[in-house]
């Protein structure tokens, strides 16, 4: 075993006939797949999940928790030898294997199941858990017979930036144990600032300033922790973007739907009873602005996916045959590092799944006929093989946050919506199903992302691919009913598609459903925001960041655009490149901990408000959370202006704090 970190060989490729030699020997056999790694990857999971979700419903975007679950493991790994029980790397390693699922379970499922409630049908538990859990498993079953040409033949062309990250981590033990502190106290910074301002309610969540002479424009920041966390992991470049299209749609859009619609007698379509000129900013978002940022978000989808065809063409290629060559083998390799789960585990897995899903009737709804259920079926394991091929070499080019999940989805929804207008389903009952066939596929495209990079982590560490294979499958059944249950959970307390969460990813799908099987949409409003985004590919700007910043409301990207601006500040400061690496890991690490922080104590405000409320008692109105009379008194004192500042300070102070745990002196 190597006792100075990775090798060279772990980021170039290798010379012809010679094999690259991962940290652990595969002549070693350390203990690997034990109970006390597979309980903290499990309960890791369940806490980013729930987190996640919550982020997800709020902003349509979710974070990548390979890296700061692998850093908590190692701290976990450390706290347990003061108790005599020592752990392993490669039980470290399998830690974090489990519960990175649950990131990607919680994209599928958040991208596409809240569209159901907004449909007013609420799905049960066992349904939702259903699909995630089919969605899930096809995505690491289709996974598996790719892994040993993506990992070893591809090695060095493939980069998997996350992959070799938290195999960096890992090995890295004085890295790990220093900066996991960043994850944990970010954890209580972001719960404590979700504290102040959304349960105790001591300032207001959000601060909006009206621009003069334009008409109902604003611009304003949310106070999130979360948001600014998501802005430093995505850099200064992405939330500028972002910001653009926010400030697109709050100083250009709504004050030129506010002026042309100000002397209209009549109201304008999607809307039929209010008047333009009676609308609030917030209001005309809703109603127009919205669809806009719909078809905007729609096309840039499509476009990342169009762009991606070259690349997915030559990946399914490669994939369908390298299934074929393992479809002739016969027998595990003698070597421990190239064991994967046998073919035969594979193919009787997906059968069996495949089956479940035609023939059991609560995965696509109870309504669902036995012909809905069978075509349905065959669209989720025709698309599912297609997309798990496609995302699993895509996210070892770009990494898994640009893995495009959300156009691979839509594309999906779009295939399955045509085919069952071509069958004359076009009722509620077609459109359940074909939004839980996208359901199903997004969660497989997704989890065969984090599958490819964990065992790139594996592969450079000398894990047993077998175990990580089976972990996978642990960390998605074990996170499934833990995200669902609290996708359920806050839609009980805090209502899907409110302005607390909502959901835009989910809004997105239906949308794109909706307009294929109803043609209900208002195609002027669709149009523009395709519009925009051809405008944007042609001034070579990044279409779909920029397409989610005019679609969400811009007091969600102002923070967003701040996290960015500090992560520019933070790496200019530092003294060479080194020194800029560690200082932008550690911020990566303090802003997934916001994320985390703030989700867990979101959760836990919908658990407090669904214990007080449900269930409800007729004519009994809901009760407060504890501390919202804060919002009774705070506007009152100097008419309002003293609580904005303590809002604007409290998030100054959250800057400069962030800016402080970025220092090299905070890790060592």
């Amino acid at each position: 075993m190597s006792k100075n970190g990775l090798s060279h060989q772990a980021y170039e490729p290798l010379p012809p006939g010679e094999t690259y030699q991962p940290y652990v020997s595969p002549t070693e056999t350390p203990l690997e797949f034990t109970l006390k790694a597979v309980i903290p990857g499990i309960f890791f999971g369940i806490l980013f999940g729930a987190a996640n979700a919550y982020l997800g419903l709020q902003v349509g975007l979710t974070i990548s928790t390979s890296i700061p679950v692998a850093v908590m493991t190692v701290a976990a790994f450390r706290a347990m030898r003061g108790l005599g029980i020592r752990g392993t790397l490669l039980e470290a390693n399998l830690s974090q294997t489990i519960g990175s699922a649950s990131s990607s379970v919680a994209s599928g499922v958040i991208f596409t199941l809240p569209a159901l409630f907004m449909w007013g049908i609420e799905p049960r538990l066992l349904q939702m858990t259903l699909l995630a859990a089919c969605g899930g498993l096809l995505g690491v079953l289709f996974m598996i017979p790719l892994r040993s040409f993506l990992m070893s033949r591809e090695h060095g062309k493939l980069p998997y930036p996350e992959g070799t990250a938290c195999a960096e981590v890992l090995v890295a033990s004085e890295v790990g144990g220093a900066k996991a502190k960043n994850v944990f106290i970010a954890l209580g910074v972001g719960a404590a600032f979700k504290l102040v301002f959304s349960w105790l309610k001591v300032f207001p969540d959000a601060v909006k300033f009206s621009i003069p002479f334009l008409p109902k424009a604003q611009v304003g920041v949310k106070m999130s922790s979360a948001l600014f966390g998501v802005g430093f992991i995505l850099g200064p470049k992405i939330g500028a973007v972002m910001v653009g299209g926010g400030l697109l749609s709050s100083l250009a859009i709504i004050p030129i739907i506010a002026a042309w619609g100000a002397e209209r007698s009549t109201p304008l379509f999607p809307e039929t009873v209010n008047l333009i000129s009676a609308m609030s900013a917030g209001e005309i978002w809703t109603r127009y602005v919205r669809y806009i940022g719909a078809g905007a978000v729609a096309s840039a989808g499509l476009i990342t996916l169009i762009r991606s065809i070259p690349t997915m063409i030559e990946s399914f290629r490669i994939g369908a045959r390298q299934l074929r060559k393992r479809a002739g083998e016969v027998g595990k390799s003698a070597v421990r590092t190239s064991q994967d789960l046998p073919l035969h585990f594979v193919l009787i897995g997906v059968c069996i799944i495949a089956a479940c899903m035609a023939f059991v009737p609560s995965i696509f709804g109870a309504i669902s006929t036995l012909s809905v259920r069978i075509v349905a079926s065959v669209c989720v394991v025709i698309f599912s093989f297609f997309f798990v091929t496609v995302a699993s070499r895509i996210v070892g080019l770009v990494g898994v946050t640009s893995n495009p999940t959300s156009g691979m989805t839509i594309a999906a929804l779009l295939g399955t919506s045509t085919i069952f207008l071509l069958f004359g389903w076009t009722d509620q009952t077609g459109m359940v199903a074909a939004l839980t066939v996208g359901c199903v596929v997004a969660i497989a495209a997704s989890i065969s992302g984090d599958t490819s990079q964990d065992l790139k982590t594996g592969f450079l560490l000398g894990a047993t691919p077998w175990k990580q294979q089976t972990g996978e499958l642990i960390g998605v059944l074990t996170s499934a009913t833990a995200v669902c249950a609290t996708v359920l959970l806050l839609d009980k307390s805090l209502g899907l598609g409110s302005a607390e969460l909502p959901a835009p990813q989910a809004t997105l799908m239906k949308v794109v459903i909706e307009g294929v099987l109803q043609a209900k949409l208002p195609w002027t409003l669709v149009a523009i925001g395709v519009g925009i985004t051809l405008i944007a590919e042609i001034a070579r700007l990044p279409s779909l960041p920029f397409a989610v910043g005019v679609y969400l409301p811009v007091t969600t990207m102002v923070p967003v655009f701040l996290g960015g601006c500090l992560r520019y500040v933070v790496e200019r400061l530092g003294k060479n490149d080194e020194d800029k690496a560690s200082r932008r890991e550690s911020g990566v690490l303090f802003g997934s901990g916001l994320v985390g922080g703030e989700g867990l104590l979101g959760v836990l405000i919908a658990g407090v408000v669904f214990w007080q409320n449900y269930p409800p008692q007729p004519g009994q109105e809901k009760l407060p959370l504890p501390g919202e009379l804060g919002h009774t008194w705070a506007p009152e004192i100097l008419g309002g202006t003293l609580p904005t500042i303590g809002a604007v300070a409290t998030f100054m102070l959250l800057a400069y704090y962030f800016a402080s745990r970025c220092h090299p002196s905070k890790n060592r």
